[in-house]
């Protein structure tokens, strides 16, 4: 499998606590902070829930 980077944009001040949760999950703290993962259907779905604070970085 492929690996994708994720990169915080907006802040979690202010987000539901099941979407601060899954920014936990991803390993997201900070904004512009990035981490890297594997492109599996579950870490796929936690980006889609948090679409909103995140983006994929090529």
């Amino acid at each position: 499998m492929s690996t994708i980077k994720i990169k915080q944009v907006k802040s979690r001040i202010g987000a539901p606590g099941d979407q601060k949760r899954t920014l936990d999950a991803l390993g997201l703290r900070k904004i512009n902070q990035v981490v890297e993962h594997e492109e599996t259907p579950s870490i796929l779905g936690m980006i889609n829930k948090v679409k909103h604070l995140v983006v994929v970085v090529k």
